[in-house]
């Protein structure tokens, strides 16, 4: 596995605080590591589809993120990420009313990594979690382009 830099949680942190698109969801950090990023997303009556389920969109954005930032945390400083495929497995419905999405590296590469992403539904203080999402993401490191905002 390449070996991060020593900055790599921070840019990490700052990367994602960049994003309007989580804010919007109300996505928060949980962790950052090496290769691993889990993401939460509480449950929101703004963010459900018709039966009250969090919206499989919303689902697969935060989990691209946790596998986004999973792989950003082995790139390169300076290196910008950009999703290039996903694939995603809706297993359950979405009740909430937390979510936690986590992306693991599972191959990084200098341009190209590949990185297996899971997305658990539980209750805040419970150890009872539920599977409701898995993803495979193929991701890009992005260097040399001046509009790559991190």
């Amino acid at each position: 596995m390449i070996s991060p830099d020593a900055d790599f949680k921070q840019r990490t942190l700052d990367s994602f605080a960049k994003q309007p698109a989580m804010a919007t969801l109300g996505v928060t950090v949980e962790s950052v590591e090496a290769g691993r990023v889990v993401l939460a997303l509480a449950h929101c009556a703004d963010l459900t589809q018709q039966h009250g389920f969090l919206h499989a969109g919303m689902v697969a954005t935060a989990l691209d993120s946790a596998c986004g930032y999973a792989a950003f945390t082995l790139m390169p400083a300076g290196a910008g990420v950009l999703t290039i495929e996903f694939k995603i497995n809706l297993l359950a419905p979405a009740r909430g009313p937390l979510l936690r999405c986590e992306g693991v590296v599972t191959k990084a590469g200098r341009t190209i990594s590949v990185v297996d992403g899971q997305a658990y539904q539980f209750a805040p203080g419970s150890s009872e979690r539920k599977l409701v999402a898995t993803m495979t993401a193929t991701i890009m490191t992005v260097t040399g382009r001046d509009d790559v905002r991190h």
